[in-house]
């Protein structure tokens, strides 16, 4: 492929992309609400399918931090590792943002640079995968969380091979310490 052609096929996977960090930004820029200001850091387990709607199908497990102190308006730092049942792994760190649907719902954006490490799973194309996370979550009075986590893998056309892979995954988020007033 020509210089010309890597670079288009770059610019193309940087447009896939605008479109959840415009969001992500909008979503940001909303009016911080009491619900919101309370919420403790959080240690999230998740269990789910991987490649869930390719040809690579299999189980996997997740664990994530999510810090409580924002940066960058109302993201947070986020942080978290994947393995598959067929030997792939993911460590990633990147921003969040919590958008409080009422008082019980939240939706949560993110997205993350990580490095990905096929093992006997999925082959995604290059080390450097790109996530871009979207969960729903039940908030209950402890303020831990039960959700839904869709997320997308992604190498954003840095190698010529990008085949991409989504998960979906229950999630049980446990708050860390007392809410911050």
């Amino acid at each position: 492929m020509t210089r010309v052609g890597h670079w288009a096929k770059g610019a193309r996977a940087g447009r896939s992309l605008f479109p959840v960090l415009a969001l992500c930004a909008l979503l940001a820029a909303l009016p911080m609400t009491g619900a919101r200001a309370r919420d403790p850091a959080f240690l999230t387990f998740g269990a789910g399918s991987f490649d869930m709607n390719g040809g690579d199908t299999t189980a996997t497990l997740s664990l994530e931090y999510t810090h409580d102190k924002r940066l960058f308006w109302e993201f947070k730092p986020m942080g978290g590792l994947m393995a598959t049942l067929d030997g792939a792994f993911y460590v990633y760190g990147g921003l969040a943002v919590d958008i409080f649907l009422g008082q019980r719902f939240v939706l949560t954006p993110s997205f993350a640079p990580g490095l990905y490490l096929e093992g006997g799973g999925k082959d995604l194309g290059h080390v450097v995968e790109f996530r871009s996370s979207v969960k729903l979550a039940y908030r209950f009075d402890n303020r831990a969380r039960l959700g839904l986590d869709l997320y997308h893998l992604s190498n954003a056309g840095l190698a010529n091979r990008n085949p991409g892979a989504n998960a979906l995954m229950l999630t049980y988020s446990m708050p860390l310490g007392p809410p911050r007033r």
